[in-house]
């Protein structure tokens, strides 16, 4: 029996799938719990539809990323700390200062989309990635400077 799938579910496909199960574990758990409807004509043109808007959208969406990418690039990222004797940092540079940084200049970047592997602690220059999109990533130069007294 085909179906077509409303949301992601495991290993048998992602939204909008259109996938042939048994027709037992369609009736039975797939269509009752409300993760698929049974694949008729209509709903096969609906998830076409769907599918043709998505991508649409999707490519919009790519494309805004890539003209913020080279702006991003672009920007130089200074961050001061405060540092004790032999230059060591107090606290730690971490996504969140990144993301209120390019906050300032004008980008929409969250925190969850700076991927730091672990905070900064120490003085000098980092490339940092931040993940526009899905595929698409700038690298900004972050410069973690001493705080002028």
């Amino acid at each position: 029996m085909e179906v077509v799938l409303k949301k992601d579910y495991g290993k048998l496909g992602s939204a909008m799938d259109i996938v042939t199960v048994k027709d037992g574990y369609a009736r039975n758990f797939l269509i009752p719990n409300g993760v698929a409807v049974s694949a008729t004509e209509g709903n096969k043109r609906l998830v076409a539809d769907a599918k043709r808007t998505s991508e649409k959208r999707e490519a919009k969406l790519i494309e805004e990323a890539r003209g913020i990418l080279s702006k991003i690039e672009n920007t130089s990222c200074t961050i001061a700390v405060k540092v004790g004797e032999e230059e060591q940092v107090y606290g730690s540079v971490s996504a969140l200062d990144i993301a209120e940084f390019l906050k300032k200049e004008g980008f929409d970047v969250e925190k969850r989309q700076v991927k730091l592997e672990e905070p900064i602690k120490q003085l000098g220059v980092y490339t940092v990635d931040i993940s526009l999109h899905k595929g698409v990533d700038a690298k900004l130069k972050v410069w973690v400077v001493k705080e002028e007294s």
